[in-house]
């Protein structure tokens, strides 16, 4: 078993019902959910927008990375995610999403490929990612950076502050 963290964001529709569904999808199809963070309200980031949810999810699975980035894609447009972030004149341009699942980290290795980038590249930049992973992991080294999440959310320059949206209780996701 692979020890992953998956980043989970929604700001449209439903955006509780939204994280509970595709947290009920990760559980039945990627793997074993082991810690949940609380979720954290947050403004929209690189555009303006509804506020977003967000929550980051520690697993355990069997699948490999690339696997796993086909079963949250897959994930998403179940739940209603019309299309990713489109790239123009290399700049991304962002939208509004029922649901985003990013992988943040596949146990501590790099992975640089055309459809796949592990650890996720802003992760250090956003207090939304950050915070969260905070919770749950305050001591995981990043791979690339070799600092502890801590300190990467001490340094981070992200002034988007979050607010307690919900604490999380097994019975809020039905886990085992």
């Amino acid at each position: 078993m692979k020890q992953v963290f998956l980043s989970l964001g929604s700001n449209k529709g439903n955006r509780f019902l939204q994280i509970q569904e595709s947290v009920k999808e990760i559980q039945h199809s990627v793997g074993t959910i082991i810690r949940i963070s609380d979720i954290f309200e947050s403004k929209s980031w690189a555009y303006e927008d509804t506020d977003y949810l967000n929550v980051v999810i520690k697993i355990e699975t069997t699948l490999s990375p690339e696997k796993l980035l086909k079963e949250t894609q897959n994930i998403e447009k179940k739940l209603g995610r019309m299309s990713k972030t489109q790239i123009i004149n290399n700049k991304p341009i962002y939208s509004s999403r029922k649901i985003d699942i990013d992988i943040l980290f596949y146990e501590n290795k790099t992975i640089n490929s055309e459809k796949l980038t592990i650890p996720h590249p802003l992760m250090h930049l956003r207090r939304f990612v950050l915070q969260p992973m905070m919770q749950i992991a305050p001591n995981f080294i990043h791979p690339v950076f070799g600092k502890k999440i801590e300190t990467l959310y001490i340094r981070c320059e992200d002034k988007n502050f979050l607010t307690l949206f919900k604490k999380i209780q097994a019975k809020d996701f039905r886990l085992p």
